[in-house]
């Protein structure tokens, strides 16, 4: 997993609330388990103006130019805010997986779906809380201002606005560290890798009958 320290880029507004997962990444695109190819079909349905298919080439089809990721002046946004309980709805790990490959490294809310919420952590997502009055002042800033940008520390656990305004942010430290070293379930498991090579000898040994 990639380490995560900060991330100072374009933020986008996605102003709705109750997002869930299958309007992040419509069910008829899960035809995989790599974590990489679901960012073109991000939003599937809000984004384009027709019925998007596995395999079929976006460049053919026609965008949504009242959909807000299709403006000219979010492209390339590296951190999206939007509304309460972002990432209802079912358990797939294939949506944050979406808002990653599509180019997203934050997320900002004023609550997320549990599920969601950890998932995005398995990955590098960083998913803040903040509360609603901030989320609320953050997504009239962004609408009213081309080219707004967010700094989010998460050593420091901020984020900071073009005007220096910083909020603080919880995270469980854990997962802070787990983000800051780069390290998800299976780089966890690796650090003990002597120890688990050890057992697996001694248990060799000891019970040969069942390696025959």
């Amino acid at each position: 997993m990639k380490k995560f320290t900060d991330c100072d880029g374009l933020a986008v507004p996605l102003d709705r609330s109750n997002v869930d997962t299958d309007a992040i990444i419509p069910k008829q695109f899960l035809k995989s388990i790599k974590r990489s190819g679901f960012g073109q079909n991000l939003f599937d349905e809000w984004r384009f103006l027709d019925t998007g298919a596995p395999g079929k080439e976006n460049l053919q089809r026609k965008l949504n130019p009242d959909f807000i990721l299709n403006f000219p002046r979010y492209q390339g946004a590296r951190i999206l805010v939007t509304r309460d309980n972002f990432g209802c709805g079912s358990s797939r790990e294939h949506a944050p997986w979406a808002l990653q490959d599509y180019g997203f490294e934050v997320i900002i809310a004023p609550s997320f779906a549990d599920i969601f919420f950890n998932n995005c952590f398995k990955i590098g997502l960083l998913p803040i809380v903040l509360e609603s009055n901030i989320v609320e002042k953050l997504i009239i800033q962004i609408q009213a201002t081309e080219g707004y940008r967010l700094a989010v520390d998460l050593e420091a656990q901020t984020v900071t606005t073009p005007t220096k305004e910083h909020y603080h942010f919880d995270i469980d430290s854990f997962r802070k560290q787990c983000l800051i070293n780069g390290l998800d379930e299976i780089g966890l498991t690796l650090q003990h890798a002597d120890k688990i090579k050890l057992f697996e000898q001694k248990r060799q040994s000891e019970q040969p009958w069942l390696f025959t």
